[in-house]
């Protein structure tokens, strides 16, 4: 694999796109797109590997200056890409994975911007309410946004590339590694 490319991975809470994701990452040819955000860090989360984490004023003032490939509003706080890192990437010839929401992938795609778009999917909404409440990390008035909020993700699902359904996880793997070139061997070191 020569050319670099980027990968964008979407889905609704539950889905299992992060854990996909990190078992992406595994292959030394995919590079992790580590978001801004103006959200509060989780415990164990990390500034620069797990987000960016700026105050209000700096994201606003990054959105001013053009720093943003896209950004949106997710439950309250501002999210966004960084242009530099992408293009560091694609240049050393990585997948550039960037696991952002429909809103995001929506404004990538109005941007031209050229990738394999992947949505994640749960084999139904059943299932993804089991998954939500499961998590136990959320007040019921979350957990209910949350749910309204992939009601509406999953009608925004047609406009990529490729559906996945994640109701194997290996299975699910290993069908998204197929559709971004992933599914040889590696003889790469970043």
């Amino acid at each position: 694999m020569n050319a670099g490319r980027m990968l964008v991975v979407s889905g609704p809470s539950g889905s299992g796109k992060s854990t996909i994701c990190k078992r992406l990452l595994q292959d030394p040819r995919v590079v992790f797109s580590v978001s801004a955000t103006t959200r509060k860090p989780r415990p164990g989360e990390v500034d620069g590997r797990d987000y960016y984490f700026l105050s209000v004023e700096d994201f606003r003032q990054k959105i001013a200056e053009g720093a943003f490939l896209e950004h949106a509003e997710v439950f309250g706080n501002l999210y966004g890409t960084l242009r530099a890192p992408l293009a560091e990437a694609k240049a050393r010839g990585h997948i550039y994975l960037l696991e952002i929401d429909v809103q995001g992938a929506n404004q990538l795609r109005a941007l031209g911007e050229e990738g394999v778009y992947i949505f994640i999917t749960p084999p139904d909404f059943e299932e993804l309410k089991r998954r939500l409440a499961g998590r136990g990390t959320e007040s019921p008035e979350v957990l209910q946004r949350r749910l309204h909020k992939a009601e509406d993700e999953m009608r925004e699902r047609h406009r990529y590339d490729h559906i996945v359904i994640n109701d194997d996880l290996d299975r699910a793997v290993a069908e998204v590694r197929q559709h971004v070139g992933l599914d040889t061997a590696s003889t790469e070191v970043r």
